[in-house]
């Protein structure tokens, strides 16, 4: 027993810190900034790389370089800079694998978790090379030591540096100058949910060589496709250099999803079709450039509240072996972490390291990599612990202050999932501006009233309406709700409305993982079937979702392939499965069943584009906006009678929602007033159809259907007229979006 009360053990004859260190070429001093490997010109005019790294507690930091055949040799970094640890290299350039090794005290019981037996990767590392492995090795301490109880406390001295990958040396320079933002406006902007590998691997028009990749996202076809739905940016899933968990590899399994996030500057290798030696950089920018070329923006879905290190049981790859206090959050015992992500550790986004290293992440994906904007996964737990110290959530904390005043960041889109499993930790609608947010309430709204689960219609009102319940209170605006109704996580579109329970047998944990609230319908039968009139119901009631949310108030997010019925076979945590299960089956676009969801995405997607009453980008007031006029919106029931306040405390499958386009609160770039048309919307969700009474002046005298979900062709619009007051028949469990117009004001209204 050592004096601070732990074990130590040293594995003789593997490496570890009595390994001979090979000579190498001088170090120069260099500097502190920039943090990372950064080429340039020594002292001397010769050309190299300058290495900086953070590591405030450390006693000693060792540069490590590794050439092809995996022979290290290690350079001390004698300079030491505001807690920098630095040295420029002579003569290493792009392409040269690296890692640290930092020494520091072994006391786990106090939190510090110094061990250099372990290379650790650069957290600023631009590129990564090789393949992550979990055996013991990697692990800080001794992961079988026979006393469970006390094993991260024994210190493991075996050489980690053969199981895991190298930060690399990259060159950045690329041409940015025929690059043009789209920075298309927030009420104008659909987004595409997807993931970068299963979006392309069964893609037939995409080269094998190049499905999975990001050079595979870019192939004209795929961007054809993303073009003639309309979609204006894509979300991706996880892009930085993530890792497998343990557990998945040892059931022969994969993180398919990609949240175990290990390199916050570095392209995921895995997606590269080039090479992994600083080539997956300029593939990843030139996606961008291409999706750029097209209008699409880029939307990263970024994992800053927890790492792939995991609990104390973890292993030890970058922040837990640099400085472990600095970067996490423990509780009252130093030793254990605290955990509001469900993944074992919480980035401590308060302490000034770790708000830097999130900071100038992002501001590199902005500024080198050409990305648009980003969605925080779990971003409540990124708020917590601000002015009054603990543990609880505050909208004032450091990382959204910096983000606020950040003058590159606050001028991106920033989206936050707007909560994490700690307690409080559900926040939607607290998140201030410039956020916008992930709106589960309007996922799960939509989806009971779908199915007749809601008690009345107060509920769908707010969500259909853009939700100013949960965002008009603080100054923001309907596109703070991103609406959803599915994402990643959870059943597909198809699934949906196919599924009244989940299956994840696949994923190896007895069906135990995964939601069980799915708020789904199977529509009478449990899984794939050939009945053609569950089929056939099944295929209007995902046009009724996917309807829904392209015409409702707010800023849409449509998960990729549900547009043309996805399945993953009732998994509702496909997060593991790198197979068919996750990938885009891209033989569904051409099939007749499916057909009708893509041509009523399209047809929807470009009619938000065309009008501006669709894409609000102010909340409806109730009342007109000139004297004389109807109400900016107007609720009605079946019978066109407008709702009185107790209409909407009544169980009722029918909604109408009359949207005035005349004197939008909006102006365009002249600051002329913008009109529009005006348009109706009724959803009915009951079994048999009903007759809605069509509302007269002063909201219209006309009425053109432009929207039924009800047939099962799709190729246009139906263009079916009618009179005010005429009662026109919605067939049942339809969606129908009408223009309404008057014969003394064309527009409606």
């Amino acid at each position: 027993m050592s004096d601070t009360g732990q074990q130590e053990v040293r594995a003789a004859g593997t490496g570890g810190r009595d390994r001979a260190r090979t000579p190498g070429p001088a170090v120069w001093p260099g500097g502190p900034e920039p943090l990372g490997a950064s080429v340039g010109v020594g002292p001397d005019g010769r050309e190299g790389t300058n290495f900086a790294l953070w590591a405030g507690g450390a006693e000693a930091v060792e540069l490590c370089l590794f050439d092809d055949a995996g022979r290290e040799t290690r350079h001390p970094l004698l300079e030491r800079t505001r807690q920098v640890w630095h040295g420029f290299v002579p003569g290493v350039g792009p392409g040269q694998r690296y890692g640290y090794r930092v020494h520091g005290r072994w006391d786990p019981f106090a939190g510090a978790r110094w061990n250099p037996a372990k290379l650790l990767l650069d957290p600023y590392a631009q590129a990564v090379d090789g393949e992550f492995r979990v055996p013991a090795e990697v692990h800080g301490h001794v992961r079988d030591w026979p006393g469970r109880e006390v094993a991260d406390t024994v210190r493991d001295d075996r050489d980690s540096a053969p199981h895991v990958p190298k930060g690399v040396v990259v060159d950045d320079r690329f041409d940015w100058s025929a690059d043009r933002r789209p920075a298309t406006p927030w009420a104008e902007t659909v987004i595409y949910e997807l993931h970068v590998r299963g979006f392309t691997m069964r893609h037939p028009q995409v080269p094998r060589e190049l499905r999975g990749t990001f050079a595979g996202l870019a192939h004209p076809a795929v961007i054809e496709h993303l073009t003639d739905l309309g979609v204006t940016a894509v979300e991706l899933l996880p892009v930085q250099q993530f890792v497998a968990d343990g557990h998945l590899v040892a059931r022969g399994l994969t993180n398919y999803w990609g949240y175990s996030t290990v390199g916050y500057f570095a392209p995921h290798a895995g997606y590269a079709s080039a090479g992994t030696r600083g080539q997956q950089v300029r593939e990843f920018k030139e996606m961008v450039r291409a999706l750029h070329a097209a209008g699409i923006e880029v939307l990263l879905d970024v994992v800053y509240n927890h790492t792939a290190e995991g609990n104390e049981r973890g292993p030890t790859l970058f922040l837990r072996g640099i400085d472990n206090r600095a970067y996490y959050r423990t509780q009252h015992d130093p030793r254990r972490y605290a955990d509001t992500t469900g993944c074992g550790n919480t980035v401590d986004a308060g302490q000034p390291p770790a708000l830097r290293l999130i900071t100038d992440s992002l501001r590199h994906w902005v500024t080198e990599m050409g990305v648009d904007g980003f969605r925080f996964d779990l971003a409540a737990a990124l708020a917590r612990g601000g002015r009054h110290g603990g543990d609880e959530v505050d909208m004032r904390a450091p990382f959204l202050a910096a983000i606020w005043q950040d003058p590159v960041l606050r001028r991106v889109k920033l989206v936050a999932e707007p909560w994490d499993v700690g307690s409080g930790g559900y926040q939607v609608g607290a998140f201030p501006a410039p956020w916008s947010e992930w709106n589960d309430r309007y996922r799960d709204a939509a989806r009971d009233f779908l199915r007749g689960a809601h008690q009345d219609l107060r509920e769908i009102g707010y969500r259909l309406s853009g939700s100013s319940d949960l965002y008009a209170h603080d100054g923001r605006s309907p596109c703070a709700s991103v609406n959803f109704v599915t994402c990643h996580d959870g059943f597909t579109l198809r699934d949906l409305v196919s599924y009244r329970s989940k299956h994840n047998e696949a994923n190896g944990e007895d069906n135990r993982d995964g939601a069980d609230d799915n708020r789904s319908w199977n529509c009478g039968h449990e899984g794939e079937t050939a009945d053609p009139l569950v089929n056939a119901l099944r295929h209007r009631q995902a046009r009724n979702l996917m309807g829904a949310l392209l015409v409702s108030t707010g800023v849409p997010m449509v998960t990729a392939g549900d547009e043309m019925g996805r399945t993953q076979g009732g998994n509702n945590n496909a997060y593991c499965h790198d197979d068919a299960t996750s990938w885009v089956d891209w033989s569904l676009r051409d099939q007749p069943a499916w057909r009708a969801l893509h041509q009523l995405t399209s047809r929807l997607v470009r009619l938000r584009r065309r009008h501006p009453v669709l894409r609000r980008a102010a909340f409806f007031t109730g009342h007109p906006r000139r004297p004389g006029g109807p109400p900016d919106l107007t609720w009605f029931t079946p019978a066109g009678r407008r709702m009185t306040e107790a209409d909407w405390y009544q169980p009722a499958a029918t909604v109408g929602m009359f949207l005035c386009g005349r004197d939008l609160p909006e102006r365009d770039p002249l600051g002329q007033p913008i009109s529009d048309d005006s348009f109706l919307l009724v959803w009915h969700t009951g079994p048999r159809p009903v007759r809605f009474t069509l509302p007269g002046p002063p909201w219209a005298t006309h009425y053109e259907v432009e929207v039924d979900t009800a047939p099962e062709d799709q190729s246009a619009p139906p263009r079916t007229r009618h009179r005010a007051a005429d009662r026109l028949r919605v067939g049942a469990r339809a969606l129908v979006l009408l223009r309404a117009w008057s014969e003394n004001a064309p527009g409606g209204c």
